[in-house]
Parts: C-alpha cells; sequence; structure tokens
C-alpha cells in the first residue's frame, strides 16, 4: 500500500522561501511520476510541479515555474518542493500526489492514484 506523507508547511511572509517534503512508502517508485498539488480557499486543487521519479524529468505550472523547484532523494525516498520568492498568491493547502502509470506528468488531479493529506502554506504579505 503507497503512503504520501507531506511535512513542511507553515507561515512565511512574502518573498521568503519554504520547502516541503513529501515521504513515500510501501511501493516500487521507479516509473511513477510524483506531483504537488495546491488548493486555494474556494478554488480547485491544481497542478504545481511535478517529477518522473527515475529519469528526473520535471514539469511546472507557469505560475511558479522560476520560483520553485522539485527534486527526489532516492535513498529518502522523499520528494521536495524548494519553494522561492513565495506571494501571498501561493497560499494553499499543498498536496503530495503519485501516479503509477505516467505517459508523460499528468497535470490533472484525476490521473493520480494516491494522495497525501495535505499541508498548509500561508504566505502573508
Amino acid at each position: 500500500q503507497v503512503q504520501l506523507e507531506e511535512s513542511g508547511g507553515g507561515l512565511v511572509q512574502a518573498g521568503g522561501s519554504l520547502t516541503l517534503s513529501c515521504a513515500a512508502s510501501g511501493g516500487t517508485f521507479n516509473s511513477y511520476a510524483v506531483a504537488w498539488f495546491r488548493q486555494a480557499a474556494g478554488k480547485e486543487r491544481e497542478f504545481v510541479a511535478g517529477i518522473h521519479w527515475s529519469g528526473g524529468d520535471t514539469s511546472y505550472a507557469d505560475s511558479v515555474k522560476d520560483r520553485f523547484i522539485i527534486s527526489r532523494d532516492n535513498a529518502k525516498i522523499t520528494v521536495y518542493l524548494m519553494m522561492n520568492v513565495l506571494k501571498p498568491e501561493d497560499t494553499a493547502v499543498y498536496y503530495c500526489a503519485a501516479d503509477r502509470l505516467p505517459w508523460t506528468i499528468p497535470t490533472g488531479v484525476r490521473e493520480y492514484d494516491y494522495w497525501g493529506q495535505g499541508t498548509q502554506v500561508t504566505v502573508s504579505s
């Protein structure tokens, strides 16, 4: 059974940085796509960044492309989201998700098989 657990959320001032962690367990992740989504209050869940576990290919939403970096640690079986130059618009619950059989790095919520419970990121002005 695959489990994903996010951590690292918190309160940060605009312009600051924060790194989120997604610890994965219970599966073989070599062929997985792992992604970060976020959901702001009153908004739909949206794709932020994704990575293929084995090849390291990445994909980013346009809104975060020059500010966020997704990476993985093979030894720790953990995916990170390094967030820089944070804006109030980045405030959301951030979720880690995994897709077992990705053709690409999917950006749609429906394409992912496993989800963490989320971690809150709040960016103050």
